[in-house]
């Protein structure tokens, strides 16, 4: 029993340190944004990658990339906690195995968000200790419903995201060249997270369920892009 209860508090630190070390530890990054994607590149190519630019931005083009910069960043916050709580629901090893995997790749999208929010000097969203919260026990619920359950969050979920991606290309000026490269990587990342999840197994969602993640994804775009 003691055993037990010491294995629950080893985890239950264990979260607790992650959950710091995203919300206040610089993000580091494994890959470049032109690097080639690694791990299980499922017949889907990455797209072409711009020249990065650092070159100054019109003010007003640098204000809307920042604050576009700001979601993402945000989502990618969420998106560690989502991982992190399905991987401790997971109750297969290798869709324990595979959510950690797609959490170091969203590593990769908080580093590469994180220091081009830097280049434009933004600023990351206050809301994002509430998003890591809410985002870990949505996953580990997800988590806690089975792994059939969980991978198809993961592919509804990636979906949205990839779609939400494809909105902030339209809206990024043509002349930010270094944060629509981020995207486009980005993207790539996660049309391949949601195709290996169906493959693993991965069982599609109601439509009540895709439509409340939907409330919520705007609810959380919203409160990143102003807060």
């Amino acid at each position: 029993m003691e055993s037990r209860r010491l294995d629950f508090l080893d985890r239950l630190i264990g979260e607790i340190d992650k959950a710091i070390k995203v919300l206040t530890v610089p993000a580091r990054t494994a890959r470049s944004v032109a690097a080639a994607p690694p791990l299980n590149v499922r017949a889907i190519e990455p797209p072409p990658i711009e020249p990065s630019s650092l070159e100054p931005l019109p003010n007003t083009d640098r204000l809307r990339s920042a604050r576009l910069m700001r979601v993402n960043h945000a989502g990618e916050v969420a998106a560690q906690a989502l991982y992190q709580g399905q991987a401790l629901a997971a109750r297969n090893e290798a869709v324990k195995a595979a959510m950690q995997q797609f959490a170091a790749e969203e590593a990769d999208h908080l580093a590469w968000c994180e220091q081009r929010l830097t280049e434009l000097d933004g600023r990351t969203s206050l809301l994002n200790p509430l998003w890591y919260l809410g985002s870990f026990v949505l996953g580990a619920a997800a988590g806690a419903l089975g792994d059939r359950l969980s991978l198809g969050f993961v592919a509804e979920t990636e979906a949205q995201v990839e779609s939400h991606l494809a909105g902030h290309l339209e809206r990024l000026s043509p002349r930010d060249l270094r944060s629509r490269a981020i995207l486009e990587r980005m993207q790539h990342d996660e049309m391949r997270h949601g195709a290996n999840a169906a493959s693993l197994g991965g069982r599609a969602l109601p439509l009540p369920a895709s439509m409340a993640m939907r409330a919520a994804s705007k609810l959380m775009t919203f409160g990143s892009y102003w807060i």
